[in-house]
């Protein structure tokens, strides 16, 4: 029978729950945005746990605000599977274009340098201009084809919650918002509650969430328009920068449609939000203005407005207030919930987003029963920082754009700090999820606490050259990329002692975490990569461990061992030790661990405190 390969299980398998919602929830999360929507497609590949997501409006959002999507989260739509699609319908942004005033004529502006978008190489995934709607309709859809069958519950409004005892300590209280129950309330009980609800979040009150730091306000106004323009860079990303204010110009999908944010500067904090009624016309005569002598001539407005945003971050991402106390979170807030920041480094989106692939793992985790909630604890600790370093970043790169800042232009800065707007410069500290003893002289190209950065492998199978790193899925399975010694396979070597005992020992993760019944890759993803080309080595001389039987059959995964390239050596490339090295690699793709084959005890050592159940 043909039926659609992205449906897990195949079709007439899986969870059919009832469309209600249900009185008990194991995740319950509020806000259908970004973050809220990657965090519940994460868990809907898990038909064990009960997941629900609930959003006031009555149906999808038509026309979403936020539009730039980095190089790193569309590598996570490639671990969800859609990169290709959303890619194809995209804008791909390849260049930015740079204006200042002019010199002779302070009154103009001109161009003042083009830098290519990735001027580092720093990754092979595109820099895209899509409609945020279009990325939420993605991800339902990829719910939709999980094994728990998962989709948005529209026309319910988070009003409060307390946090009691018991198996679904979390009782929350909703506004029916639609449909035949309009104005009536309804109480729900959850295990745990994501408040991904914006950045007036009533989620981040209830759990007494409060903004820490400075807080400015800056005022936008942004529109999205098809218009005539003798602008020159009309279709390329512009950073406009005159003595009358300044643009970011974004193309958008469609080959003429463009988003103009334009600076209306800061907002006094008794300002009472009267900013938000400027009206359209004087956006457009300031965006001329700062155009000058270039102008352009609005023929249709798809879509816009007036907003103010500040700099921003909570001093705590969940609901434990005491962090030496024995008790363990169960509400979080993910997204502009508990950061908020200007347009100008299009990074809301982005980092809200992978908030919620930080948290829905570990969430997963616990509910499944691999690991106690102290792994819960990690989420604040680790997506806090990031958040502040964002702030950091947003502030200076603002700044820069008014034209503050040292004599370094605001190009040359563009092109030093590019890895941290693509979304790369996140490195997690050693902790519980990352190493302490990691051998980092091992896999030099792999960063510890840094996202697992691919490089091309052929599969043996079928002599595919493929991306290793894309070979990732969000499925919540831990990844541990085997790189060989330089033995040749039909030889005894250190990768078959370490193949041995990952596959037999009591101590393997594999054999201590897997559990009786589920298939040997249930938990655990593992790839063995040879320094030889694939025509080079039989695939029946690797040994069984990297030949999991999988499925109803017990079959043969023959998928999981890769040679080399000729011309583009992974090991090299990588710095990956001669002598071989085990990269451990979380279910969010940052690197965890480094080993060299021999050194299982670091390995058993490393995951004990993230499996006990204790």
């Amino acid at each position: 029978m043909s039926e659609n390969p992205r449906t897990f299980p195949p079709a007439g398998v899986g969870v059919r729950r009832p469309e209600e919602l249900p009185d008990e929830i194991d995740v319950l999360i509020v806000g259908s945005g970004p973050a809220g929507m990657l965090t519940a497609a994460q868990l809907s590949v898990f038909p064990d746990i009960t997941t629900c997501i609930i959003e006031k409006r009555d149906s999808r959002l038509e026309l979403g605000h936020a539009d730039g999507v980095q190089a790193r989260t569309v590598e996570t739509f490639q671990a969800f599977g859609f990169r290709r699609e959303i890619v194809d319908e995209a804008y791909i942004i390849k260049e930015t274009a740079f204006w200042k005033p002019d010199p002779e004529n302070p009154d103009h502006i001109v161009r003042s340098a083009v830098t290519d978008d990735d001027p580092l190489g720093i990754s092979e995934f595109e820099h895209i201009v899509v409609n945020q709607a279009r990325v939420l309709d993605y991800f339902r859809e990829f719910m939709a084809n999980q094994p728990s069958k998962m989709a948005p519950h529209y026309g319910f409004e988070f009003v409060s919650l307390e946090v009691g005892e018991g198996e679904y300590p979390v009782e929350v209280e909703l506004l029916v918002t639609a449909g035949p129950d309009e104005g009536k309330t309804r109480k729900v009980s959850a295990k745990y509650v994501l408040g991904a609800d914006g950045a007036h979040s009533r989620v981040r009150k209830s759990i007494g969430a409060t903004h820490q730091g400075n807080v400015s306000y800056h005022a936008w106004g942004v529109a999205d328009v098809l218009a005539h323009s003798d602008f020159p860079d009309i279709r390329l990303k512009s950073i406009i920068h005159s003595n009358k204010g300044s643009i970011l110009h974004i193309p958008r999908e469609g080959g003429y449609l463009f988003r103009t944010y334009v600076d209306l500067g800061e907002v006094p904090e008794d300002d009472n939000r009267q900013i938000r009624k400027t009206p359209l016309e004087e956006i457009i005569k300031k965006g001329n203005d700062i155009l000058a002598p270039y102008s352009f001539d609005v023929q249709d407005v798809a879509w816009w407005s007036v907003y103010e945003v500040g700099h921003r971050v909570t001093d705590r991402f969940d609901d434990l207030v005491k962090t030496d106390s024995d008790q363990h979170p169960h509400v979080f807030i993910a997204g502009d919930a508990c950061h908020t920041h200007s347009a100008k480094a299009g990074q809301g989106m982005n980092v809200s987003m992978q908030d919620g692939f930080n948290l829905g793992w570990k969430l997963a985790q616990v509910l499944r029963g691999y690991s106690s909630e102290k792994i819960l604890r990690t989420y604040t600790q680790e997506r806090q920082q990031i958040a502040q370093d964002l702030i950091d970043f947003d502030l200076e790169w603002s700044g820069r754009m008014a034209g503050s800042g040292d004599d370094e232009s605001i190009e040359e800065f563009y092109v030093r700090t590019a890895e941290f707007p693509a979304g790369f410069m996140t490195e997690y500290k050693p902790g519980l999820l990352t190493s302490g003893e990691a051998k980092q002289e091992r896999a030099t190209g792999y960063p510890l606490g840094k996202r697992f950065k691919s490089a091309r492998v052929v599969r043996r199978a079928d002599a595919n050259d493929l991306h290793l790193g894309h070979q990732h899925r969000a499925d919540g399975r831990w990844r541990i990329y085997v790189f060989a010694d330089r033995a040749h396979p039909s030889e005894h070597s250190k990768l078959d002692d370490f193949a041995t005992w990952l596959g037999e020992d009591a101590a393997s993760p594999v054999v201590r975490h897997t559990k009786a019944g589920d298939d040997a890759d249930s938990v655990f993803d593992v790839k063995v990569i040879y320094q030889q080309l694939h025509r080079d080595f039989e695939i029946t001389q690797a040994p069984a461990v990297f030949r999991p039987k999988t499925g109803p059959f017990q079959l043969e995964d023959w998928n999981q061992i890769y040679g080399t390239l000729a011309d583009e050596d992974i090991f090299d490339i990588r710095g990956i030790s001669r002598d071989g090295a085990v990269v451990i690699v979380r279910p969010d793709m940052y690197v965890a661990h480094i080993a060299a084959l021999d050194d299982t005890d670091s390995i058993a050592r490393f995951f004990e405190p993230i499996f006990d159940l204790s």
